[in-house]
């Protein structure tokens, strides 16, 4: 094997990622900027925990019935149609698939509104009525980022990211706007959220719209026993019932948690969430760019029969996810207090908040390379046209959450939770990696030897840069102690990540890898175009 093939798939992933991973991180962002806003005017109230899980609840169905099933059965199939079908009979089948997923949500919507009393008492919550309240309020939010992600799986298969990638942007914009704007004409702060996530919900596929028009035109509407009767809308629906089962598995990993975490407390809810948001601002940075990008490709060297390019583009991927991952661990876990205090303590967000938070913190950050990792491995099968096996594997890993959350929940409370998703999220990788032995073409025992090797040395060179961090850090932070958050918090945080990242990088030079010097061709064929 060249050593040039490596290097020129992490280019080509890095190169169409890039802009799609500067979104996703200003996106995330700007979530991280909502949960801030959502500190100052909720903290860790139960008027918190009640918008946290009213959001929640329509946002589990959305991942259940919008983005895993695009991602599993949409893009593969509308491929293709691409590659094999001519324009007329892919137009028929994109109107079939958005009659019938509208319809489809619209009845989910209705249902949920209905059932929303009984859905809600599950979570054992405070503000029983205003949860009730919040949450048939953002229910209709299901039906935007349904037709949101249907704009998105077509968007991302013709390989257009950049309007996917400024949807959630305009979400979280939508709610931080509202927060405020709309915060003295209603009851309390968390109605104005919720107003928010309507108005971002449907911003969220009005960007989109657009670019699908100007790319792929096609009657949004036709019969619906016509839409049934489509050839392609029958093979996306039968990609997506194990799809169902698998997310809902994955997703109940939630409401398990959010259910458990309700009755364990007053603010453990929100407490876990503002510690899985700085999970996934970390996790937005490139991993959900890559898994984004990745699909399509992996669908196409699939259906051609080039297996080789398809193993070159998923071992890049996975040494790329370690890459990214596993020194944000190590930075986080020992700056994790720091960024928090800086991020979301007030008046409301106190003391105990932090400890809360950070408790949690502690046990989500180890999962991040598992998470991103199964972001990257779940695509590899629904390339293949195969749902079942990240289905099986959603199942067992979602009974493994289930059991240890609620082992570890009473003597551990939020932590237990915590971490539980951290080991859940282990077992589903190792699932996926021994599912994908089953095809002979995939190259999983060399895919596992680079992850496990190159891990192995990202692991050592976080210990090494983070030395000198944890010892200068104490003396640089004592300057500023008391100076308030800017002084205090911001540059003792900001010097450290340098210090640290600087020493990770010479580390990675120094030892040539590959991965590091594929980013270095790129900066350096920009600045030569430039």
């Amino acid at each position: 094997m060249s050593k040039l093939r490596p290097a020129s798939s992490v280019d080509s992933l890095v190169r169409r990622g890039s802009i799609l991973s500067l979104l996703t991180l200003a996106s995330r962002i700007l979530g991280l900027a909502r949960e801030i806003v959502k500190a100052r005017l909720l903290g860790t109230s139960a008027l918190s925990d009640s918008f946290s899980v009213a959001f929640m609840i329509p946002n589990l169905f959305r991942r259940l019935f919008a983005e895993g099933s695009i991602a599993a059965a949409f893009i593969p199939t509308f491929k293709e149609y691409l590659l094999t079908d001519g324009r007329e009979k892919t137009r028929e089948f994109l109107s079939s698939i958005f009659t019938f997923l509208s319809f489809f949500v619209s009845l989910a919507v209705m249902a949920g509104i209905i059932l929303t009393p009984f859905i809600v008492s599950i979570f054992g919550m405070k503000e029983f009525d205003e949860t009730v309240f919040l949450t048939r309020l953002m229910f209709p939010f299901l039906a935007f980022i349904s037709i949101a992600a249907l704009f998105q799986g077509i968007l991302n298969s013709l390989h257009i990211f950049a309007p996917s990638g400024l949807a959630p942007i305009l979400l979280n914009i939508a709610i931080i706007l509202c927060s405020y704007a709309l915060g003295s004409f209603m009851e309390n702060p968390a109605r104005a959220m919720a107003a928010g996530v309507l108005v971002g919900g449907f911003l969220e596929a009005a960007i989109q719209f657009p670019f699908v028009i100007k790319k792929i035109r096609f009657s949004f509407f036709t019969g619906l026993a016509q839409a049934m009767k489509n050839p392609g809308t029958r093979k996306v629906l039968k990609l997506i019932i194990p799809t169902i089962v698998g997310m809902a598995a994955y997703q109940l990993n939630d409401l398990v948690s959010t259910a458990l975490a309700g009755n364990a407390g007053e603010g453990i809810v929100s407490s876990l969430q503002y510690s899985l948001r700085l999970q996934e601002l970390f996790l937005g940075v490139f991993a959900v760019s890559i898994g984004t990008v990745l699909l399509p490709d992996l669908a196409e060297f699939a259906k051609s029969g080039n297996w080789e390019s398809y193993n070159e583009r998923l071992i890049s991927a996975i040494d790329i996810i370690a890459l990214i991952t596993i020194p944000v661990t190590f930075f986080s876990l020992a700056q994790g207090e720091r960024l928090i205090r800086l991020l979301f303590q007030n008046h409301t967000f106190d003391a105990n908040s932090v400890g809360l938070t950070l408790a949690c913190f502690r046990f989500h950050m180890p999962g991040l390379f598992f998470i991103a990792l199964n972001r990257i491995l779940a695509p590899a099968f629904y390339a293949q046209s195969d749902s079942k096996s990240p289905t099986i594997a959603g199942v067992i890993s979602f009974a493994v959450n289930m059991l240890t959350a609620a082992i570890l929940v009473f003597p551990l409370k939020g932590t237990g939770i915590a971490l539980a998703l951290t080991l859940a999220s282990a077992v589903n990788t190792a699932l996926l990696l021994a599912f994908l032995r089953r095809n002979s073409q995939i190259a999983v025992a060399r895919a596992l030897k680079s992850a496990l090797v190159y891990s192995f040395k990202l692991a050592l060179f976080s210990c090494a840069a983070a030395v000198p961090l944890i010892y200068l850090d104490s003396r640089f932070a004592a300057l500023f102690e008391g100076r308030g958050k800017f002084l205090g918090l911001f540059l003792p945080l900001c010097t450290g990540a340098f210090i640290y990242g600087v020493l990770g990088i010479a580390l990675l030079l120094i030892s040539g890898d590959r991965q590091v010097q594929g980013i270095v061709r790129i900066i350096r064929r920009k600045r030569g175009k430039s």
